[in-house]
């Protein structure tokens, strides 16, 4: 599955299914001077995404919670493209370990969003 996490008009994350290019190769830019992360250990409590970044579970899975209560389980293959910069972000558990995750930064003005629905956020 692919996942979109945004930051709502609302100071909340949210999560939408999304659908990227359907060519069979693409590509987007991606952060010069960034590094690609591999991620064994969720980030604690309630956080924001560092920057605009994929993360695509390997291993394991993971849980993302909202501050609306709901959740969403993500597996390995799942590609989530994490927004939510401001609000008061999501939380990450491991549901199912070991977990690995990881994580490709995305420029900010790539276009990686063939289509969404909700809220587009702040």
């Amino acid at each position: 599955m692919q996942y979109r996490v945004y930051s709502g008009s609302d100071g909340q994350s949210h999560i939408e299914e999304f659908e990227m290019s359907g060519a069979g190769t693409f590509s987007f830019a991606t952060i010069e001077g960034e590094e690609l992360v591999f991620r064994r250990e969720p980030m604690p409590g309630w956080h924001n995404c560092p920057r605009r970044q994929f993360v695509i579970t390997v291993h394991g899975e993971a849980e993302l919670g909202f501050g609306d209560g709901t959740t969403q389980r993500i597996r390995p293959g799942d590609l989530c493209l994490m927004e939510d910069h401001t609000g008061q972000g999501h939380t990450t558990t491991v549901a199912k370990g070991p977990w690995l995750s990881i994580q490709v930064p995305v420029s900010m003005d790539a276009e990686v969003v063939a289509s969404a629905t909700g809220d587009r956020g702040a």
